[in-house]
């Protein structure tokens, strides 16, 4: 947080962090956050320093898509609506199956509305902690 800030980004909110089960091969847990921040920046600008924050802190992109990381920062939502990008694509295409993202997003933004479906975070975090039936 306090490299995220020091980057001259502000942040607004955080969440409480959580732990998750890898997606992928990855066989160790993830701590997961979310945090609300301001800034004048377009996304691929923001994007470009969140990535040097992971590599600050170690991360290295080579090699496979979805090893294990030191620290993989994303921007899921934007005020501004949806962002498409080679690079960047907002919002985040698998974010509203995800318990760990929309989770703690949910716990710092419960009002905000996701444009595609027009459902409040508070709504999708719900839908995601409804039991499913047996098949």
């Amino acid at each position: 947080m306090r490299s995220i800030e020091a980057a001259g980004l502000r942040i607004i909110a955080a969440a409480p962090i959580i732990t998750s089960a890898p997606l992928g091969p990855s066989r160790r847990h993830y701590a997961n956050g979310a945090v609300l921040v301001e800034s004048t920046l377009a996304p691929d600008a923001l994007l470009d320093i969140l990535q040097g924050l992971e590599r600050a802190f170690g991360r290295r992109r080579r090699g496979a898509r979805w090893q294990a990381r030191v620290l993989d920062l994303d921007i899921v939502l934007w005020s501004g609506g949806a962002w498409s990008t080679p690079h960047l694509i907002i919002p985040h295409p698998a974010f509203r199956s995800r318990r760990f993202v929309v989770g703690p997003a949910a716990r710092i933004a419960p009002r905000w509305r996701d444009r595609v479906t027009g459902l409040t975070l508070r709504h999708l975090a719900t839908r995601l902690d409804r039991p499913r039936p047996a098949p």
